[in-house]
């Protein structure tokens, strides 16, 4: 596989950072190597590194490539207009959807206005119904209290009939 100008480019700068960042800590472990005593570079190269040490500077170089990465410091600013349009897309594909479900919203609520207005004139005939019973049961009442009126006065009519026959007095 033949890698482009700008593979080995983005390649070359990667590994030039993290040995940018190894020569940094270097550059500072030096006054501490000066103030425990004059070692030569023979000496310096013979000392004795601990595998903890090694994966402890191993995962502090690869977490400041994977920030470098996050940070996006290898990508190319040069489409960074192009990017922006392309958010600007999103944005406006974003706000176009938010507007249709605002629509189907508005839709939805006056399909609720309708069902309430439904409810309201179904509790309407409710209490038109009530109302009628309730009047329909006073004439049934006011029926039934004029015939037990009647039925007391054709008591009282009978009574008065068989008391008068047997006293003996006349009836008109």
């Amino acid at each position: 596989m033949g890698m482009t100008r700008r593979s080995v480019l983005l390649v070359l700068f990667k590994l030039f950072d993290g040995a940018l960042l190894v020569g940094s800590f270097l550059v500072a472990s030096l006054p501490r190597l000066r103030e425990a005593s004059a070692i030569s570079l023979t000496q310096f190269l013979a000392m004795r590194i601990s595998v903890r040490n090694f994966v402890l500077f191993a995962t502090l170089v690869l977490l400041w490539h994977v920030l470098f990465c996050f940070l996006e410091l290898y990508e190319s600013k040069r489409l960074w207009g192009q990017h922006a349009e392309a958010v600007v897309r999103d944005y406006e594909a974003a706000a176009k959807e938010i507007e249709s479900m605002g629509a189907e919203l508005i839709d939805a609520a006056k399909r609720c206005e309708a069902m309430t207005a439904e409810v309201h004139n179904a509790i309407a005939y409710m209490r038109d119904t009530a109302s009628a019973y309730r009047e329909e049961a006073k004439k049934i009442f006011k029926r039934i209290e004029d015939c037990a009126m009647f039925t007391q006065d054709v008591r009282k009519t009978c009574e008065d009939v068989k008391r008068r026959m047997a006293e003996g007095t006349p009836t008109n």
